[in-house]
């Protein structure tokens, strides 16, 4: 069976986002970025804009975490891809189908019952509980707003 070349796992809740995407995708040279997302595979409305923000020669499709999990393995070799998901699709991705070692965390907006990890980075207890069980299965987390920026701490994220 065929596996992607996933060169960065990235959970980020604006997804394709201007000038970000276009520094990630520069830093780790892929050809098609992977949205993974029920709700955006599920409206064709909000590809355009995304469509419109991802480097140009890099592709850009929008997956249900279900079709992620059916067909990435089916990816030909030369197809290297960052897939970029919310928090809770990461967990499903990662045990069912996906060689996923390494996730970057960009941005997690603040909301009702969410506590400031970084400036950027907010969780409540759920999100921790998902993010303890991806170090459970052995992935790698980083918190990493830019490729040129340091990492912060990931204990932040567990305070």
């Amino acid at each position: 069976m065929t596996q992607p070349k996933i060169l960065l796992a990235r959970i980020d809740d604006r997804f394709i986002y201007g000038q970000d995407v276009e520094l990630w995708n520069e830093a780790v040279g892929s050809n098609l970025v992977l949205i993974v997302n029920d709700e955006i595979a599920a409206d064709s409305r909000q590809w355009a804009p995304m469509r419109v923000a991802a480097p140009e020669g890099v592709w850009t499709r929008f997956f249900s975490v279900q079709r992620t999990i059916d067909i990435i393995h089916t990816a030909t070799p030369w197809v290297r891809c960052p897939p970029w998901a919310r928090l809770f699709t990461v967990p499903t991705i990662a045990s069912n189908c996906a060689p996923i070692t390494k996730i970057s965390i960009g941005h997690m907006q603040a909301g009702e019952g969410k506590r400031p990890a970084t400036p950027a980075v907010a969780v409540d207890d759920t999100d921790v509980a998902v993010l303890r069980e991806l170090q459970k299965l052995g992935i790698e987390l980083e918190i990493r707003y830019l490729p040129s920026s340091a990492p912060d701490p990931i204990g932040n994220l567990f305070n």
